[in-house]
């Protein structure tokens, strides 16, 4: 999504390296395109740490494409905002086109050397098309709230920091008003995304610690 903010911090940087740690002796022998998700709440460090992680890879010769869920919504973010106004019970799995995410990643899986996909120009409110070139590429990362249930997928990543725990984060991001409404909103979202933790391989704790899921 082009105008999304990412402030990434030291704590997203130690819990890629110990993502690393798990997942580089699997990517290193991985036939073809290694793809993980990162997911959790809002404001819970995901852009962060994907960003950090593909960077890391970067360093080990890996080349790597982070795709968005936040580009898969049915709508663009301010008319979507303003959807959710309208009627809080537009929250939720309806806003995001999870089966074309997930037909691109087989498409990923499959070899395809480049994909179609949608785009969301944050200050435009509007939503494009980009074709995303994927030879050379070794690792896939999807980041967002509900990628932990994307089926096209080779390892989870659950990211266990609730919207109490994410409220200076948030803050800092300044993406959307911080009001009651909100809150609401991110309390229906905990709901949802809390109930897909057990679905994920790996962990990683509100002090961003990393850990394989019990």
């Amino acid at each position: 999504m082009k105008g999304d903010k990412l402030i990434i911090g030291e704590e997203h940087i130690r819990a890629a390296r110990e993502l690393m740690d798990f997942f580089l002796p699997e990517i290193t022998k991985h036939q073809g395109r290694f793809i993980m998700t990162v997911a959790g709440e809002s404001g819970s460090g995901k852009s962060e740490v994907a960003a950090a992680l593909s960077d890391l890879l970067a360093e080990k010769d890996f080349q790597s494409v982070i795709i968005q869920q936040d580009d898969y919504f049915v709508y663009p973010p301010k008319t979507n905002a303003s959807l959710r106004r309208i009627d809080i019970h537009h929250v939720g799995l309806c806003e995001v086109h999870l089966t074309l995410l997930d037909q691109n990643l087989e498409d990923i899986m499959m070899g395809k050397e480049e994909i179609e996909k949608p785009l969301v120009l944050f200050d435009e409110d509007r939503i494009v098309e980009e074709t995303i070139a994927l030879k050379g590429v070794k690792a896939v990362i999807v980041e967002g709230t509900y990628t932990t249930l994307l089926k096209n997928v080779d390892r989870h990543i659950f990211i266990d920091r609730s919207y109490v725990d994410t409220k200076k984060s948030r803050k800092r991001r300044a993406r959307e008003e911080q009001d009651e409404f909100l809150e609401k909103i991110l309390k229906i979202e905990h709901q949802i995304i809390s109930s897909h933790k057990p679905k994920a391989d790996i962990i990683i704790t509100k002090d961003y610690e990393v850990k394989k899921n019990a």
